[in-house]
């Protein structure tokens, strides 16, 4: 692994974490360009860092291997000092290396004692020379563990810092009201509101709740389209409701199915959002028990599990989400 790369890359990362939460001053919000650009800044840091991440986890399996096989020979030198010096401890008292010799033929004694004195020599030699390398693979297996906790460190505070960039956008889209039709007129039922104020009786359960992104949705829908029951938005839950980023466009009332004609509005409300969805932001739309995501347009509508009702399965009103 270069090192090299991963201080760079490790300061370089530093610098712009620690530079970013300070770039947006509350008065100096950033466009939506501006979030955009550094996302995609976050997105090529990360990449980069991933690369010496993935670098410094390789050295670091490395030396725990290294590591791991000096150990087992240095536990295998150790084993048999030890079992010298039992011998000797037990035996006569008398270095095993000497008992080797005085075993020994007469006539071969100059040469056993020479071979016994090396054996004894070698193990305690061999046994100095790894704890020596024992200790200096702990030290690399422990820089190499350092190194890897420091760019995992550095990835993750990136993933974070990408996810608040991620809310930031989803926030500031939010936030925007989508243009109108270019030519300045819906493909509604021509029974709507054509823009003028709202009655009374589409305003449902968290009408004025919905962010202005899905209040826009709301009442161009309103608008454009001649809806028979209310529209209701924001509800304590954990989905888009609960944020004010979804409404509910009723085709019944009391969960009952829809009328076939009230069934076709519903169907032209759905195909209205559909077709609308990058100039709206529609993030996702839900009917007769199929969802329609804008971010995966490609798998049209989608089948969804029965969830036991008629509402509850949506064939009494469509769901529209917003960004």
């Amino acid at each position: 692994m270069r090192a090299g790369a991963t201080v760079i890359g490790a300061a370089a990362a530093a610098s712009l974490l620690m530079a970013a939460p300070s770039a947006y001053a509350d008065d100096d919000e950033p466009s939506l360009e501006e979030l955009n650009s550094e996302a995609d800044g976050l997105a090529e840091e990360l990449d980069g860092e991933l690369v010496v991440y993935e670098e410094a986890q390789t050295a670091a399996e490395k030396a725990q291997k290294r590591l791991a096989e000096v150990e087992d020979r240095y536990d295998e030198a150790r084993s048999n000092v030890t079992e010298l010096a039992a011998a000797q401890y037990k035996g006569s008292g008398i270095d095993p290396a000497m008992e080797v010799v005085m075993s020994s033929d007469p006539d071969l004694t100059l040469d056993s004692a020479a071979m016994a004195g090396q054996v004894s020599y070698n193990n305690g030699e061999r046994l100095l020379a790894l704890s020596e390398s024992k200790a200096e693979l702990e030290e690399a297996s422990d820089k190499a563990d350092a190194k890897l906790d420091e760019a995992e460190e550095i990835v993750d505070e990136l993933k974070d810092r990408q996810d608040e960039i991620k809310e930031r956008i989803e926030r500031y889209e939010a936030e925007q009201v989508p243009e109108p039709p270019e030519d300045g007129s819906g493909d509604g039922d021509g029974g709507g509101t054509g823009g003028g104020p709202v009655p009374d009786r589409l305003k449902g359960w968290g009408f004025d709740g919905a962010t202005p992104r899905m209040a826009a949705i709301r009442d161009e829908v309103i608008a454009n389209f001649s809806l028979p029951y209310e529209v209701g938005c924001v509800r304590s839950s954990a989905d888009d409701h609960g944020t004010g980023q979804a409404c509910d466009f009723m085709m019944s009332a009391g969960g009952a199915m829809p009328s076939s004609q009230n069934a076709q509005i519903g169907q032209s409300v759905a195909n209205y959002a559909q077709n609308n969805a990058d100039r709206l932001g529609v993030k996702y739309v839900i009917w007769e028990q199929k969802i329609w995501d804008s971010r995966n347009p490609g798998a049209g509508w989608k089948p969804m599990e029965d969830r036991g009702s008629v509402t509850q399965n949506h064939y009494d009103h469509v769901h529209i989400s917003s960004f």
